[in-house]
């Protein structure tokens, strides 16, 4: 018996130590996911800063506490527009140029139409 529960306890050892590894490795993983998000996140705000007059990028985060998808997809279009070079005579943007691109940007909504059958 007492070899049976020698292996018995070997084997929850090991199994204990595998899955002490994988915690370990996942939260390494999430650690260095959040430093990427963050690294990301500076970047981002460093553009925003060049790309938008203080009165816009405060627009821009009025938005984001309504509709923080749709700040996303301005900040990201922005950024893409800035790095494409079709905002170079116009840095830092003004608040009435951001309202004109915020404009084309939700007149850009896709049109449902549903028909019943009768």
């Amino acid at each position: 018996m007492s070899d049976e529960d020698d292996e018995i306890a070997q084997i929850r050892q090991k199994k204990l130590a595998e899955m002490q590894r994988q915690a370990a490795s996942k939260e390494n993983q999430e650690v260095a996911q959040e430093a990427q998000r963050r690294e990301f996140e500076a970047k981002k705000l460093a553009l925003m800063r060049q790309i938008l007059v203080p009165e816009a990028r405060q627009r821009i985060e009025n938005i984001r506490m309504v509709k923080p998808e749709f700040a996303e997809r301005v900040e990201m279009t922005l950024i893409q527009m800035f790095q494409g070079g079709q905002l170079r005579g116009a840095i830092p943007l003004s608040d009435d140029q951001l309202k004109q691109i915020l404009q084309k940007m939700q007149n850009k909504k896709p049109d449902f139409k549903i028909h019943r059958a009768v």
